[in-house]
């Protein structure tokens, strides 16, 4: 008795004899059996169905089920797999003919798997330039460039549940490398604005805010953030603990500036009002706003007068 024509376990093309892999999908194929294998050990995609081999409408429902599991794994990749309709699942199971549903299924399979296999190509060369991105800041990546390589292997060898898996775990990860790194960077900058601006405005600051830019920058790129971030949160506090007594004063100050204009004869009804914004906005805990608006009034009107000085009337750069 002739033994079975070899197929693909995974998408059920034909096997040419000796072939360690499948040529259409490229997926690792098992040793050949021979005739005398039970039933229940041979591939699974084997075409000719005989016997108690024949596909039942559950093992059509199973594939069916995983194709939707593929599916929804493969959102994030925004990918759209190839289906198979209700009424066909419908017909696949009570139909009388299940091995030509069988083949309709795995031809979808097959399809669905390249496709898949093309999304995880390109999200592998987005997830390496992120991955330099991090190295850059000193941030290790060897287990995660393990883990893409791991990733397609999957993939192509035809374990797309497996690939998937590891696609959501690396992706997770890579993710939340970054959500660190950046709300770092968002600190750092923002701090150094709010010293800036202080300089700006003729209130002192704690440090200077070019070195305290260059040290911190220095910092993140050597992927120290916990260091980073304490050392922000402390040069934050004492910048605050300056402007508790060097905002109200300059306020102040700026007021009379205005109101002494105003008998002059200058309308400064805008200008007062963003005065008082910008002290609000400090009273309610948001010093980098407060400045914010301080310095766009400063460069819009004119600064206000140093302590002991005139009222300059000018608008800074």
């Amino acid at each position: 008795m002739a033994a079975d024509p070899r197929v693909c376990p995974v998408c059920g093309a034909a096997i040419v004899d000796g072939a360690a892999r499948c040529a259409s999908c490229g997926a690792e194929l098992p040793p050949p059996m021979g005739d005398g294998a039970p039933a229940a050990e041979r591939a699974p995609g084997t075409s000719e169905l005989r016997g108690d081999a024949r596909p039942s409408g559950a093992d059509l429902t199973r594939r069916i089920a995983r194709l939707q599991q593929w599916a929804e794994a493969a959102e994030p990749l925004e990918l759209t797999v190839p289906s198979v309709p209700p009424w066909a699942e419908e017909a696949a199971r009570t139909g009388p003919n299940p091995e030509a549903w069988f083949e309709v299924v795995r031809g979808v399979e097959r399809l669905a798997q390249l496709k898949i296999v093309a999304a995880l190509e390109g999200w592998e060369r987005l997830a390496k330039n992120r991955l330099t991105r991090l190295e850059a800041y000193s941030v290790d990546g060897r287990l995660e460039r393990e883990q893409i390589d791991d990733t397609l292997h999957a993939a192509r060898s035809g374990d797309i549940a497996q690939a998937l898996q590891i696609f959501h775990q690396v992706d997770r990860v890579l993710s939340l490398k970054e959500r660190h790194l950046d709300q770092a960077r968002e600190e750092l900058e923002r701090l150094v604005s709010l010293l800036r601006d202080m300089e700006a405005l003729g209130l002192p600051t704690p440090l200077e805010p070019a070195a305290v830019a260059e040290d911190l920058e220095r910092e993140l790129r050597q992927g120290r953030l916990a260091a980073l971030k304490q050392e922000l949160r402390a040069v934050r506090l004492q910048a605050v603990n300056r402007l508790k007594v060097g905002l109200p004063e300059y306020v102040g100050r700026y007021g009379e500036f205005l109101v002494s204009e105003r008998n002059d004869g200058t309308p400064v009804e805008l200008e007062a009002a963003e005065l008082a914004r910008a002290a609000r906005e400090f009273a309610r805990g948001h010093p980098e706003e407060a400045l914010r608006r301080l310095r766009v009034l400063a460069q819009v009107h004119g600064s206000a007068p140093r302590p002991g000085g005139g009222a300059s009337g000018t608008a800074r750069p």
